[in-house]
C-alpha cells in the first residue's frame, strides 16, 4: 500500500518520532506479540498541543511505517487527512494514562497468549525467574471491566497504575509505559518474556521463589545492566536488525 510521505510536512522532532514508533509496532510484530490489528502503542508528540501518535486501524503491526501513524488530540479524534480510521475505543486506556503521567511518552498494550494467561492467575506474576524480578519492582493490577471503551474506567485505571511501569491488566493483557518509545518497549520484552517463563515452569512441578531482598535490589541491578542508559542501550541494535530485513518502516 503506498503512503504519501510526511517527513516533510512535519517537524523534525515529531518525524524521529514517527519513526521510532513505526519500528515499535515492527518489532511488536516481529516479536509475535501482535493481535492481528487490535491493540495499540502511543507516543505523545513533543510540545504543550497533547497531541499524539497511534496506529492506523486496519493495518497489521508490519505494515505500519512512520507516514501511516495518526496524529490524534487527547480523546482520539484525527488532526490530519488520512484514509485510515482510528479506533477511539482503544485509545481509551492510553489517554487516561497520558492524562496523569507526564512523564510517559510511550504506552505500549498486548494481548499476548502469555500474558494473558498470567494475567487470568489470580497470583499474577510469580517471583521465579530474573525477569520477574524487573517487573515486580514496579508492578501495579488493574481488575478486568469489561473491553475498556467507557471513561468511567479511567480514574481506576488511573489510580492502580499510579506511578509504576509495569501494569497486568487482569483477564485482559500486558501494559507498560516509558519515558520514551525505546523504554516502553524494552519493559515490555522484560513482561512477556517473565509471562512466558512462568506458564512454562508452572507446567513443570514445583517452583522455587526469589527472596524478596532480591526483588528490592533490582532497580539498581538494571541500571548497571544498562550502563545507566536505560533502553537507549539495546534501541539501536533493534534498528540495527529492522535495517538488514525490514526498512519500509521509516517511509
Amino acid at each position: 500500500m503506498l503512503i504519501p510521505s510526511l517527513k516533510e510536512h512535519v517537524s523534525a522532532a515529531e518525524w524521529q518520532l514517527r519513526v521510532d514508533l513505526a519500528a515499535c509496532y515492527r518489532l511488536v510484530a516481529r516479536y509475535g506479540w501482535s493481535d492481528l490489528i487490535f491493540t495499540h502503542i502511543s507516543a505523545r508528540i513533543p510540545g504543550p498541543e497533547h497531541h499524539f501518535l497511534i496506529n492506523p486501524y486496519g493495518l497489521m503491526f508490519d505494515e505500519i511505517n512512520a507516514s501511516s501513524l495518526i496524529k490524534v488530540d487527547s480523546t482520539g479524534n484525527k488532526l490530519h487527512d488520512t484514509p485510515f480510521p482510528v479506533n477511539a475505543a482503544g485509545f481509551v486506556i492510553h489517554s487516561a494514562i497520558h492524562a496523569v503521567r507526564a512523564d510517559v511518552g510511550c504506552v505500549l498494550h498486548t494481548h499476548t497468549r502469555a500474558g494473558v494467561a498470567v494475567s487470568a492467575l489470580r497470583s499474577g506474576i510469580l517471583p521465579i525467574s530474573q525477569q520477574s524480578t524487573f517487573v515486580l519492582a514496579s508492578l501495579a493490577y488493574h481488575d478486568y471491566e469489561g473491553v475498556a471503551i467507557r471513561d468511567d474506567e479511567k480514574p481506576r485505571l488511573q489510580t492502580d497504575l499510579g506511578d509504576k511501569t509495569f501494569l497486568c491488566l487482569r483477564n485482559h493483557g500486558l501494559l507498560t509505559v516509558g519515558a520514551s518509545i525505546a523504554d516502553a518497549f524494552l519493559a515490555m520484552y522484560v513482561f512477556e518474556s517473565a509471562c512466558q517463563i512462568q506458564v512454562i515452569a508452572q507446567a513443570g512441578g514445583e517452583l522455587i521463589s526469589i527472596p524478596q531482598a532480591i526483588v528490592d535490589g533490582t532497580a539498581h541491578v538494571l541500571r548497571v545492566q544498562t550502563g545507566g542508559l536505560g533502553a537507549q542501550f539495546v534501541w539501536p541494535s533493534l534498528l540495527r536488525q529492522l535495517e538488514r530485513s525490514d526498512p519500509g518502516y521509516k517511509l
